[in-house]
């Protein structure tokens, strides 16, 4: 993945309904979802989600497909895995080693606001 298509994704996600509905795919897995359940379980009118859905689409996060009358919205889990992985590619300055080590659970992290710890 390129840093132009990173960019696009990370847009196309920078929207409460379009985070929203791409969750919900993700969970849902590769059958993904018809758009109108889409629409039900956001609460959103069947127009604007096809606004959203259309910006998932043209990022590439997502996939549309016809089944009779029905769009059905999947993740493309592919482009997805792709998104982390760039984003994650140098974590903890690691990315010359041949063993991945992934990067500390933000948990584990030390808090900026903590003074004790300067």
């Amino acid at each position: 993945m390129n840093a132009k298509q990173v960019i696009a994704a990370l847009g196309a996600l920078a929207h409460d309904t379009r985070l929203a509905a791409f969750r919900l795919l993700v969970e849902r897995g590769p059958d993904g979802l018809p758009a109108g359940m889409l629409a039900d379980a956001l609460g959103v009118p069947p127009s604007s989600l096809t606004f959203h859905l259309q910006q998932l689409v043209h990022a590439g996060l997502i996939t549309q497909r016809r089944s009779g009358r029905q769009l059905i919205y999947a993740t493309d889990f592919a482009v997805m895995n792709g998104l982390m992985a760039y984003l994650t590619e140098n974590c903890c300055g690691n990315a010359d080693t041949s063993t991945p080590v992934c990067c500390p659970p933000a948990a584990a992290a030390a808090d900026p606001t903590d003074r004790r710890s300067a």
